[in-house]
């Protein structure tokens, strides 16, 4: 019997809720978008619905472009892989702005995040976001001046 092919859709993306791992439920989203201010706790990435593979195994990746760690190292990409928990299942493959480099700030966050999922060695999902710096300019008028 031929394998079902599972149906993938990205339901949302952009900037959410904090997430805690530890909980059941799925950050919430804030603003749909690409464009990532690199502003401490900002939680960004992509949700995505996958219905017919339960059971299956996905392989998530999200390449940074050159975050340093704690040892002013440079952090390799985040991977791991998780089974479809059931026949219509949400996964969040998202990320944190963090102060990692004490002596650069969040200067090492600033860049293209690629975010992507496979299954069976095809991705099913790929996002892209540009964590930017933002200006002084920017700053005080978010804050309404």
């Amino acid at each position: 019997m031929a394998k079902r092919s599972p149906i993938v859709e990205m339901t949302s993306y952009g900037i959410y809720s904090n997430w805690d791992s530890n909980s059941r439920h799925l950050p919430k989203i804030q603003e749909f978008t690409t464009q990532v201010p690199a502003d401490e706790e900002v939680e960004f990435g992509y949700i995505i619905n996958i219905k017919k593979a339960k059971g299956r195994v996905i392989e998530y990746c999200i390449s940074h472009p050159g975050v340093l760690g704690k040892k002013g190292q440079v952090l390799e990409p985040f991977t791991g892989d998780i089974h479809v928990g059931s026949n219509d299942w949400d996964f969040y493959l998202g990320d944190t702005i963090q102060l990692l480099d004490p002596i650069n700030g969040y200067e090492s966050n600033i860049g293209k995040w690629r975010m992507t999922v496979k299954m069976d060695g095809s991705v099913i999902a790929d996002k892209t976001f540009d964590v930017y710096a933002r200006d002084e300019g920017e700053f005080w008028k978010r804050r309404g001046f």
